[in-house]
């Protein structure tokens, strides 16, 4: 009796039901993006190395990004196999493009160091004013569970429309674990360390205050 109710259609086409709606349910959950940021500005403030001293008020316009940056991707690179070759995250994005994501972490540091900072189009007379330009925020792998976050930003400081100084910051920092999540987490350090190094180099400059 039992194998008869098997083989009627109804029974089957039940049967194959289930199977679906249980294949559908694991491709979903393969498919989930995970989304990363820097974290909370305060918890990695605290981490990274603090200013020599306050800087003065600055502008700070958007970071200009080559066009791979300027996205959610998560990109890496296998220098052991293909140094050219870039490659991106499938299961894992940014929230926003990385160079936006270190902006707000530079405005924050910025003002918790004691300066003021005024968005690009604010207009104050005689505030400097920074131009940022982004070269790379990826991580990089030297062996197949090495990896290393690379951030590199080149730091123009203008005042009343003059060059008053110009440097290009690098960092790098290990990556825990050899997936997005490590290379999260090294980026995170990168930045706030590049960060540090930004405002210290500010506070040396000669700045109308």
């Amino acid at each position: 009796m039992h194998s008869r109710l098997l083989r009627r259609p109804q029974f089957v086409a039940a049967a194959m039901l289930l199977l679906m709606l249980g294949a559908c349910t694991t491709v979903e959950r393969r498919q989930t993006q995970l989304q990363y940021d820097l974290g909370y500005p305060a918890a990695r403030a605290a981490a990274a190395a603090p200013a020599r001293s306050s800087p003065v008020p600055v502008s700070v316009s958007e970071i200009s990004a080559p066009s791979w940056m300027d996205s959610t991707r998560m990109y890496y690179r296998l220098d052991y196999d293909n140094p050219l070759e870039a490659h991106t995250y499938a299961q894992a994005r940014w929230t926003m493009a990385p160079s936006r994501l270190f902006l707000q972490r530079l405005k924050a540091r910025v003002s918790e160091a004691g300066g003021g900072v005024l968005g690009g189009g604010d207009g104050a007379v005689g505030v400097p004013r920074l131009r940022i330009e982004a070269d790379d925020f990826s991580q990089v792998f030297s062996a197949p569970k090495v990896s290393t976050a690379r951030v590199a930003m080149r730091v123009s400081v203008l005042q009343d429309r003059k060059l008053i100084a110009q440097r290009t910051f690098t960092t790098s920092a290990p990556a825990p674990t050899p997936d997005a999540a490590g290379g999260v987490h090294a980026l995170a350090l990168a930045s706030d360390a590049m960060i540090a190094d930004m405002i210290a180099w500010l506070s040396t400059l000669p700045l109308a205050r």
